[in-house]
């Protein structure tokens, strides 16, 4: 007797998009911006879909549109950098998500950037940088699934960027 569910995942029709989305507003999250390459050849964006995983190894996941040049650029290097942004980095998140009209390399114009050791941008003054080889990824539906197993860190002082109800706030921190 098996221990699965009778029933196959396409025995149950999904929720419509809208409303998955609409149910989805209500989980707040941490906004970062996901970052690879070197030179002209640097690609980011903002995220607002990145979890731990597991401690034993150190890894995390997170969730990019495969139709990004970020998606495709992570797999070509092989590591990326995820830089968690403060409160104060609002019009960062937005310029990552493509709301200022810059693209490409030139979304990296407005902040200092630096170069981590697995050679991947990672912003000078983000609460927190974590950087990741790939260790393994994923296409589900519209999306890529990286898991990167985190190689350094780095913390600093500030409240985060959170993502809640399709508005970008910020949490005080004690």
């Amino acid at each position: 007797m098996s221990r699965h569910s009778p029933f196959l995942m396409s025995d149950r029709q999904s929720v419509e998009a809208i409303e998955f989305r609409q149910a989805m507003r209500n989980l707040a999250s941490g906004v970062s911006i996901v970052a690879t390459g070197t030179a002209l050849g640097r690609r980011g964006l903002t995220v607002s879909s990145i979890t731990s995983l597991c401690m034993e190894p150190p890894c995390l996941l997170v969730g990019i549109n495969a139709s990004s040049e970020t998606h495709n650029t992570i797999l070509a290097n092989g590591a990326f950098g995820v830089s968690l942004l403060s409160g104060n980095q609002q019009d960062l998140a937005l310029r990552f998500a493509g709301r200022h009209g810059a693209d490409g390399v030139h979304r990296f114009d407005t902040a200092l950037w630096e170069q981590g050791i697995l050679d991947v941008p990672v912003l000078q003054s983000a609460v927190c940088v974590l950087e990741c080889v790939l260790h393994h990824h994923q296409v589900v539906g519209t999306h890529g699934i990286f898991i990167g197993r985190v190689i350094a860190t780095r913390s600093a002082e500030g409240n985060p960027l959170i993502n809640f109800r399709g508005e970008l706030r910020t949490l005080p921190c004690g």
